[in-house]
């Protein structure tokens, strides 16, 4: 089993967080999202991962070490490959076209993802999706009575289907993809200016190959700040941190933590409230503070601060104000809170 990971987008949703890291490096609960990713596909899969192939930009040599360790991590064999144009979803994938061979997964590093079903080998492919509410917003599926998918739509402006496409596929056969790929890219068969996958899938579907679904039951974005740091917290909770996971290089004084919580390496805390639902990153230091429901990364200072619903990235400091105050009877303070 090989998984090609096409990640060469820098995540422009996110920033200010991507503009040093790529956003599938931004660590959720403690590790990376493209770990989490790579973990979650290993779960469902009952073949061993031989290979994971990364398709990146011009990230650097730092980013590349980093995503190789990843791959071993798991046992796997990592390789690099780079797309430097965004020339479209099947463009991405024929960057690792040496990794389309024999049975592969390819998983787009935007999203997380839950289930509880182990992959059919035997299947011509599978397709990932998640039923939705707004099937306008993504590409969907349609199916026939026994649940093989008779077509593949993108963004339907009327009801079609609410079964959305997540971003993950299995095919039992890379050289069959690799070969309708390569057909697009020769023929320059494009919408919009790119080479799309569904392009790909359609033509495999209407040469006999039979895709079924893989439901997942948690489909969890990390496009933006907000639905970002609402993962964060729903990673901590599907974990079952009913604990606080604390490095024993942390070092706690005078507070206290509401789980679930994760605490990093070599984190400071003291005086303060942690939790619920809050990552610290390795290295940060929070003192005087009260946080929840809040993603900081590492190496980061937060002082004298109230934060809720927050995503700090990293290197970062943040200095609130301390107060003497007094305050007499029937007298009310609200300082109002504004969004970075």
């Amino acid at each position: 089993m090989k998984i090609i990971i096409p990640m060469a987008g820098r995540g422009s949703r996110l920033r200010p967080h991507t503009l040093t890291t790529p956003k599938p490096l931004i660590p959720i609960a403690g590790k990376p999202i493209v770990h989490r990713l790579v973990e979650d596909i290993a779960k469902v899969c009952s073949e061993k991962i031989e290979e994971i192939a990364f398709v990146i930009g011009d990230f650097g040599a730092e980013v590349e070490a980093d995503l190789i360790a990843i791959a071993e991590k798991l046992g796997a064999k990592g390789t690099i490959c780079h797309q430097l144009e965004p020339l479209g979803t099947a463009h991405s994938i024929w960057m690792a076209k040496e990794a389309l061979d024999g049975p592969v997964v390819v998983a787009y590093a935007d999203t997380l993802f839950r289930a509880d079903f182990k992959l059919d080998m035997e299947s011509d492919g599978v397709v990932w999706v998640k039923q939705v509410d707004n099937p306008s917003a993504f590409g969907v599926v349609k199916l026939d009575e026994n649940e093989v998918i008779t077509d593949f739509v993108e963004k339907p402006k009327e009801f079609v289907s609410d079964l959305a496409i997540i971003g993950i596929y299995f095919f039992s056969n890379g050289q069959k993809l690799y070969k309708e790929i390569e057909h697009l890219i020769e023929h320059n068969i494009t919408k919009g200016g790119e080479y799309q996958l569904t392009d790909a899938l359609e033509s495999m579907r209407a040469k006999g190959d039979q895709f079924t679904l893989g439901k997942v039951d948690e489909w969890m974005d990390c496009g933006n700040k907000v639905v970002t740091v609402e993962t964060n917290t729903r990673i901590l909770n599907l974990d079952q941190l009913d604990y606080t996971e604390i490095n024993p290089n942390a070092t706690i004084e005078n507070s206290l933590i509401i789980p679930p919580c994760f605490i990093g390496d070599g984190v400071v805390i003291k005086n303060s409230k942690i939790g619920p639902n809050v990552s610290l990153g390795n290295g940060t230091k929070v003192e005087c503070s009260n946080i929840d429901n809040s993603l900081i990364q590492e190496h980061s200072i937060i002082e004298n601060a109230n934060l809720t619903d927050t995503m700090i990235g990293n290197h970062a400091k943040y200095y609130g104000v301390s107060r003497s105050i007094s305050l007499g009877d029937y007298s009310e303070l609200d300082f109002k809170s504004h969004e970075a």
